[in-house]
């Protein structure tokens, strides 16, 4: 035989174990926000079911009330957290209003008419309406891909409200549930209720695992100086492009850039200065490119962009434009500042290069090189047409 003291005093042990892995986590992950909030959805909780035990040895309903508060309050907390995950602000003015309108509800109904439908209507509002209004995030997420705990998470959410739902109207249609509190049919309910809890933090505890192995796998992709991609990063992009170019047939352009005299800045300036002045030219570079453009360090003071769909006279005028906002920064240097100068190398992918990124790299390393040999601090493109003399640097034609 079930009986419901003993549940609740599972439900308080499993959220209180629940509330310390939280805990861990949030130590372990201090910029993970939303587990914060499971923390102490599952600590208020555990708080709240404790609470309503004492109403077992004290003839009072206040043990019921301050209980009924902790589990409306950690159904909101739960809701908060996963506003957060997905960073929504918290609508906790939402949240607080819900709560205190469903508890002032319970309160009129218990303390001022004693209505056991209404103040369970109330109760069940107070625990279903913060998840009900998570459910679009869980099941519809801003990025568009449903993660397998988000799904889970969804699913349990839905089962208990329709729990709740049931409940509510058994208890409109005259089915006392709290008169049964003894009974078979209320243990059962809460031992649902119980598992579907443990259910939900499991689909938490899944969203953040995926969360967190997405961002490693994220930050194997990106450099550690700059922020942005690496040469791994860089060579599956290219990889994508060609293969959706020879499909198509859309050509798509590379830029190579490599900062001028840099050897010269890291000795005379030091490592540090160097750094800055590479993390300096990544912001100027990213606020010349546009949306879908991918900037990448290959390497030391080596970058290279990606400019899908776009022909070698585009990539050229981009080239163009990254060229200038350099120029200008270093014209408006003083001081201790150290002017940045860089050289471009323009290519265009065509049939030739085919699904091989190594070849395109390869067509705008010789463009880059050649513009160096005109000269630095300029940039030029590559021409796949047969070169009409000898010299190296008819291969290579340059917009004004």
């Amino acid at each position: 035989m079930l009986n419901v003291p003993t549940l609740w005093t599972v439900f308080v042990v499993n959220f209180s174990a629940l509330g310390l892995i939280w805990a861990y986590v949030t130590r372990s992950y201090p910029k993970f926000e939303a587990a914060r909030y499971w923390m102490a959805s599952a600590f208020v909780g555990a708080a709240g079911a404790m609470t309503a035990l004492v109403h077992l040895f004290v003839d009072s309903p206040a043990p019921l009330l301050f209980g009924a508060a902790g589990i409306i309050a950690a159904s909101c907390l739960a809701a908060m957290g996963i506003q957060r995950f997905y960073d929504r602000p918290v609508h906790l003015r939402l949240m607080v209003v819900t709560g205190l309108l469903s508890l002032a509800g319970v309160v009129i109904f218990m303390v001022g008419f004693d209505q056991m439908q209404l103040r369970m209507l109330c109760y069940t509002v107070g625990q279903g309406l913060p998840l009900a209004l998570s459910l679009r995030l869980l099941l519809s997420p801003p990025e568009g891909r449903i993660s397998p705990g988000a799904r889970l998470s969804g699913i349990v959410i839905l089962t208990i409200i329709g729990i709740f739902v049931m409940r509510a109207v058994g208890n409109l249609l005259g089915y006392d549930f709290s008169a049964r509190a003894g009974g078979q049919t209320h243990a059962v309910m809460v031992l649902v209720l119980l598992f579907l809890s443990m259910t939900l933090n499991f689909g938490f505890l899944l969203m953040a695992m995926d969360r967190l192995r997405n961002e490693v796998a994220d930050l194997a992709l990106l450099d550690d100086l700059t922020g942005v991609a690496n040469r791994r990063h860089l060579l599956q992009r290219l990889s994508e492009e060609c293969a959706r170019s020879e499909r198509s047939g859309e050509p798509f352009s590379l830029l190579v850039i490599d900062l001028d005299g840099f050897k010269t800045i890291n000795d005379t300036h030091g490592h540090a200065a160097g750094d800055a002045c590479l993390q300096h030219f990544t912001l100027m570079a990213q606020t010349r490119l546009r949306p879908g453009d991918m900037l990448a360090r290959t390497g030391g003071d080596e970058f290279c962009v990606v400019l899908p769909s776009s022909s070698l006279r585009e990539g050229a005028l981009i080239a163009r434009r990254v060229l200038e906002v350099c120029r200008q920064d270093a014209v408006g240097c003083s001081g201790n500042d150290i002017p940045i100068a860089i050289s471009i190398g323009v290519a265009e992918w065509d049939r030739s290069i085919g699904q091989f990124p190594d070849r395109l790299i390869a067509h705008a390393d010789h463009a880059l090189y050649a513009a160096k040999k005109n000269g630095k601090n300029d940039f030029a493109v590559y021409d796949p047409a047969p070169p009409l003399s000898p010299e190296p640097v008819e291969a290579v034609r340059k917009f004004a």
